[in-house]
């Protein structure tokens, strides 16, 4: 099996789990929409939990790579963290879709060892970002550098969550807006 038709496989497995978590993953649709065999699949991927396990890893390392391309944008760590919300933003746009490892995040207790390794891995990633960004622009020390990270991951993905629930992208926009005005991300 080609390089291509592997990454044709995550890319299919990575909509496929943003629109419909682990669970979803199915190795018989992923090859009728990749326009390969099912058995072809295994060749790079022996089971279900290596390739959500390979997903995951693809999804977070995409991610760190373009929150350090947010990063890499701007001077100013203030205007990266304004920013921040907007990567979860565009999976809402991409039909109503959530970031992956938050969908599989919820189906925790029934995820192979692998799989849920990967995805902690998504939210460590997204809270040492915001820790090393929040120090950077001034708005908490070290100290209460994690914690607030971590309250602003959780409140982005449950604003995500909220709106991919009602299918209304103008719902996560209030939200986000609220914690803004409530001083929870920087306004």
């Amino acid at each position: 099996m080609s390089t291509n038709s592997k990454e044709a496989i995550l890319g299919a497995a990575k909509r496929t789990a943003q629109a419909h978590g682990y669970g979803g993953l199915n190795f018989r649709d992923l090859a009728a929409e990749v326009g390969i065999k099912a058995a072809s699949i295994y060749h790079h991927f022996p089971s279900k939990a290596d390739l959500g396990a390979a997903v995951a890893r693809r999804y977070w390392e995409d991610s760190a790579a373009a929150l350090e391309a947010v990063l890499a944008e701007s001077p100013d760590p203030l205007h990266s963290l304004r920013r921040y919300p907007d990567t979860f933003r565009k999976a809402l746009e991409n039909n109503n879709r959530m970031c992956l490892c938050s969908f599989m995040a919820a189906e925790y207790d029934d995820l192979p060892e692998p799989v849920k390794k990967e995805v902690q891995a998504f939210a460590d990633v997204n809270v040492a970002w915001l820790s090393r960004v929040l120090c950077a622009a001034a708005v908490v020390g070290v100290e209460e550098s994690q914690l607030r990270a971590r309250a602003i991951f959780a409140a982005i993905a449950g604003a995500q969550l909220m709106a991919r629930s009602r299918s209304d992208i103008s719902l996560y926009d209030s939200l986000i807006d609220s914690y803004r005005a409530a001083g929870l991300l920087p306004a």
